[in-house]
C-alpha cells in the first residue's frame, strides 16, 4: 500500500486560521484575472480546513443525520485583483459564536500583502430538514477558545 502525504490544511496561528492557495490558469478568465466566483471557492476550502483543524468532523455529524453547517449570509468585497500564479493567503477568524451558528471574518492576501477581497459571513448549524439547531455540543467547545468576538 502506498503512503500518501498528509493533505495542507493550512494552520491555526492564534485564533486565525492561514490556508494558502495558487491562482491556476482554471481560475482565471481570458486576461489572467482570478474570476469572482472563485474566492467563494477558497474561501469555503478554507474554512471546511478550519474545521476540521479544531477536531470537528463534519462528514461524520451528517452521516448521524444529526445535520451540518450551512452559511446563512454573506457579504464579499473585491479590493485587488489576482492573476495567474499569484499565491494568496486566505485568514479565517471566528468573531462571534451563538448556539447554533458563527460569524465568521475572511481575507484574501496576495503574497506581498496587497489585501484581494474579504467576506464577512454567518454559518448555521441546520438539521436534515434544513431547520436551524444547537450545534453539537463538541463543536460549541472546539471554538469557542478562538473566538474573537467583536473584531468585525
Amino acid at each position: 500500500m502506498t503512503a500518501y502525504p498528509a493533505l495542507p490544511s493550512g494552520l491555526i496561528d492564534g485564533s486565525v486560521h492561514r490556508f494558502a492557495v495558487r491562482a491556476y490558469f482554471e481560475d482565471t478568465d481570458l486576461s489572467g484575472v482570478v474570476y469572482h466566483a472563485n474566492y467563494l471557492r477558497w474561501f469555503e476550502r478554507a474554512r471546511s480546513d478550519f474545521v476540521r483543524l479544531l477536531g470537528i468532523d463534519q462528514r461524520a455529524v451528517n452521516e448521524a443525520g444529526e445535520g451540518a453547517f450551512a452559511v446563512a449570509d454573506l457579504a464579499i468585497r473585491y479590493a485587488a485583483p489576482a492573476r495567474l500564479d499569484d499565491g494568496v493567503q486566505i485568514a479565517t477568524a471566528c468573531t462571534q459564536l451563538r448556539a447554533a451558528s458563527c460569524r465568521m471574518h475572511q481575507t484574501a492576501t496576495r503574497e506581498d500583502g496587497l489585501l484581494l477581497a474579504e467576506a464577512t459571513l454567518r454559518i448555521g448549524f441546520v438539521a436534515p430538514d434544513g431547520r436551524p439547531r444547537r450545534m453539537p455540543h463538541a463543536w460549541r467547545a472546539a471554538f469557542a477558545p478562538i473566538v474573537t468576538e467583536g473584531s468585525e
